[in-house]
């Protein structure tokens, strides 16, 4: 029996499910991105009770899951907030579907009286680590490998094989889930090597793409390239690929060769996937839009290729609850009604990052302010398309009793909508002085960060975080925070603090919340610049705003003295916490 993550006559009195209001109507503006929307979508009248009702009918849950739906039942109305934000439509819609299948799975194993956690873990549903070395497996037609539960940052898969055949030319495809109405799922990367050449070239070429059912193929990214343009800091062609060696007038260099056995990893990085052949970067792919490493379901090879072995790493897993000793002390500590929190602290996530969770439990949220009640923390994390995350999601849910679960699948356009879900946490489930946001893969010193907001002493109107005074919007299409001047049309931002960690005071947080009842939020895709446009609108409507600059909290890493350090992994993570608890200041890791 799990603990109840609310104390008695506390949360749980508050929450309840209704269905959505039927007359609400919204007209699809032809400014959502279409990355995955139909052509036919466009500006068509969708009934919202039609799409969404089913994700807030009254259903017979417990405590402690209704204690994890409350935000969820406040954001019944977020697809009135989908112009400007990409795949917001279709987030709802796969949630719809996501939802359903859940519930269905949670009732089946209610009916035959099963333990559901034991059940959910054993076996390993989402594993860490596959691989297949059986030749027998490598046919003529191609080989395909189930990736159960996507992939996440640091994720990797590694190719063994020798190019053959008449050409040598062989594909590698990351796809997504199919849905009923596309029978061909999404491709997040199709990765093409042509040792013969194309109708472009007769030399040796890579071919980087993607494709969906609506836009059908996107823009090729070749290498050999001219292009300068870099992904985590890598080139997107390595500028060996095609060079000559003068000296020994050798062939132009090309990574594969028919005949030669070749090792091709693929690595999972913050802005794209980076392949390297025996042991070389070659070449590096962005992300683009509505297609990220999360919806990867499926690794195919296909063609003149001879293999070894198909290795995958890194993928994200979830405890064995049989395996920790300190469970007890990861859940969640019990939230007493009305009493107000010196801070909330509301933390991105998505559903597969399940060891970023887990090493968040096990340090910042170790500390005294955090376990005694004073401060409150959080997870916010939507759906995923799979129905194996969604599951091992469910039981974490009802393990540690920290997760608000969103009612959307997790595209990375859709972070904004979890600004306002903290901001509807922070003042309306607890009244807390002070609402904070940051990321599973930032380490927050709560202790610095209440001691600063205290010596502050500011209690309306604060902005506190690493400000940006002076930003101005990407205007290139390359660039992942790219912003076209439709979306916004002003030469400068106002004032916004970086991402991985900012503060505002509880009056902020309740006039998002207030603004959102109200329909009139204007929707940006960079949730950070969204909170500074929103605070810039308060500001004219006659809000007093103090903006407190820190320079310790680096978005881009870790330097010793921070007061968040972002980019930070799971054993980055927990090495931070020791060194605090050992030495007591703050030293980095990495």
């Amino acid at each position: 029996m799990f603990k109840n993550p609310f104390s008695n006559n506390s949360l749980q009195q508050r929450i309840f499910v209704n269905t959505i209001d039927p007359r609400l109507k919204w007209v699809q503006q032809p400014t959502v991105s279409p990355a995955i929307q139909s052509p036919e979508a466009v500006n068509q009248v969708v009934v919202a009770d039609e799409l969404v009702s089913g994700l807030f009918l009254d259903r017979n849950f417990s405590s402690e899951v209704q204690s994890s739906l409350f935000t969820w039942n406040e954001m019944k109305h977020i697809v009135n907030y989908s112009k400007g934000l990409p795949n917001a439509l279709e987030a709802v819609r796969e949630a719809r579907i996501a939802w359903d299948n859940l519930m269905d799975i949670v009732a089946k194993k209610q009916q035959i009286e099963v333990n559901e956690s034991s059940v959910d873990h054993k076996g390993k549903q989402c594993p860490y680590f596959l691989s297949k070395m059986d030749t027998k497996d490598f046919g003529d037609k191609g080989y395909k490998l189930r990736i159960p539960c996507g992939l996440i940052q640091g994720s990797a898969i590694t190719i063994i094989g020798i190019p053959n055949g008449l050409s040598g030319s062989f594909r590698i495809d990351l796809t997504g889930e199919s849905v009923p109405e596309e029978p061909n799922p999404p491709i997040v990367l199709h990765y093409n090597v042509r040792l013969q050449g194309d109708k472009v070239t007769e030399d040796p070429v890579i071919v980087q793409n993607t494709w969906t059912t609506a836009q059908d193929w996107g823009e090729e990214e070749r290498c050999p390239s001219r292009n300068n343009k870099k992904v985590d800091d890598l080139k997107q062609c390595s500028e060996k690929v095609g060079k000559r060696d003068n000296r020994t007038r050798s062939k132009p260099y090309f990574p594969f060769k028919l005949g030669y056995l070749s090792v091709t990893t693929l690595r999972v990085g913050e802005e794209g996937f980076h392949m390297t052949v025996d042991g070389k970067q070659i070449t590096s792919f962005a992300y683009r839009e509505g297609l990220e490493p999360w919806l990867v379901n499926e690794v195919r090879i296909f063609g003149d290729i001879n293999l070894t072995s198909v290795l995958a790493s890194g993928l994200p897993t979830s405890e064995d609850l049989e395996h920790i000793d300190d469970l007890d002390a990861l859940r969640t500590v019990p939230l007493p009604l009305h009493r107000p929190l010196d801070l909330f602290i509301g933390v991105f996530s998505t559903a597969n990052n399940f060891k970023r969770r887990m090493a968040v439990r096990r340090t910042w949220m170790q500390y005294p302010a955090v376990k005694s009640g004073t401060v409150a923390v959080r997870f916010f994390a939507g759906l995923h398309k799979n129905q194996i995350v969604n599951e091992e999601l469910w039981s974490e849910i009802k393990t540690y009793g920290d997760i608000q679960l969103m009612p959307f699948v997790d595209y990375y356009g859709l972070i904004t909508w979890k600004t306002i879900a903290i901001c509807i946490f922070g003042t309306e489930a607890v009244p807390a002085k002070y609402v904070m946001k940051t990321d599973d893969d930032a380490f927050v010193r709560v202790d610095e960060v209440l001691g600063t907001i205290s010596k502050e002493n500011v209690k309306h109107g604060l902005l506190y975080g690493l400000i940006n005074y002076d930003a101005q919007p990407h205007r290139n299409a390359d660039s992942k925070w790219y912003i076209s001047p439709e979306e916004y049309p002003e030469k400068t931002y106002p004032p916004w603090a970086h991402g991985p960690g900012y503060v505002v005071s509880n009056d902020i947080a309740k006039a998002v919340y207030t603004k959102h009842k109200e329909r009139s939020l204007r929707m940006f895709k960079l949730e950070d610049v969204a909170m500074g446009i929103w605070i810039a609108e308060m500001k004219k409507e006659g809000f007093k705003v103090y903006y407190k600059d820190e320079k310790r909290v680096y978005n881009e890493g870790c330097n010793d003295g921070f007061v968040v350090a972002h980019y930070q992994s799971p054993r980055e993570m927990l090495c931070l916490w020791q060194k605090l608890q050992a030495e007591g200041v703050a030293k980095c890791c990495n």
